[in-house]
């Protein structure tokens, strides 16, 4: 019989309590925690063994949330949760630009950050799966225009969702964080097809968004950058003013 792994969990917090009741809660939750009072202590974690997921506060003295997410995104793709203070909407804005997978905010509900972390893993199982030839009911040929051995054309770069990646003209590979990768396999699984913020953020977080939330927005923007040739001026992503947004894939030869 086959005994599955517990998901590996690193909780980064300045806070000694914090990290106690965090360990002893998500434990008992059958997650297998360790934590860190900073990113001195979160490096050796992660040379001492990989993490499935990152829990990472944003104000801690010295070296803050924010200049690890980007160490951590430098050369890696592990899902990052941010904390940040309850209300402080700056604080969320930066870490989605950096690349985190989602906030939550302080003070929070245990059960409330268990269910985040459980989503976050869920997705990322998705993503292990899409590794599996033809795996899921509906191949994604049938969804997108013409491929070459499984990338799809997406702006200046092809999009290599199986392996998370973007890949150049020549070659280069670059690394998707698991939200980006949500985003983007919304976008391929509803082509020519306008979303709205709200509807694209159900689809790839399985909730309903909270009012006025713009964390689409944001990460849209940051993705552009890597796959539009201008942009200023989205050619693949599109705005559609007062609605949402529309994937518009390249035409293929008839």
């Amino acid at each position: 019989m086959t005994t599955l792994c517990p998901p590996r969990l690193i909780v980064v917090d300045d806070e000694e309590g914090v990290r106690e009741t965090l360990a002893d809660y998500l434990g008992q939750q059958g997650f297998d925690v360790r934590t860190a009072e900073g990113g001195r202590a979160l490096d050796a974690h992660l040379a001492a063994g990989s993490a499935d997921l990152i829990m990472l506060d944003v104000n801690m003295p010295g070296e803050d949330g924010f200049a690890i997410a980007r160490r951590l995104r430098a050369s890696s793709s592990v899902p990052i949760i941010m904390v940040t203070a309850a209300g402080d909407v700056i604080d969320r804005v930066v870490g989605l630009e950096i690349g985190a997978d989602d906030y939550v905010a302080k003070p929070f509900d245990l059960r409330e950050l268990h269910s985040r972390l459980r989503a976050v893993l869920r997705r990322l199982q998705r993503g292990s799966q899409s590794d599996v030839p033809n795996a899921g009911p509906v191949a994604l040929a049938d969804r997108v225009p013409s491929q070459r051995e499984g990338l799809i054309p997406f702006g200046k770069v092809m999009l290599d969702l199986p392996r998370h990646c973007l890949v150049a003209s020549h070659g280069e590979r670059q690394r998707l964080t698991l939200m980006e990768i949500d985003l983007l396999r919304v976008f391929v699984e509803n082509p020519h097809r306008v979303l709205s913020r709200e509807r694209i953020f159900e689809l790839a977080h399985g909730r309903a968004t909270e009012p006025f939330n713009r964390s689409i927005d944001i990460r849209i923007t940051r993705l552009r950058r890597k796959i539009e040739i201008d942009p200023a001026k989205p050619e693949v992503i599109r705005t559609i003013r007062g609605v949402g947004y529309l994937f518009a894939p390249p035409e293929t030869p008839a």
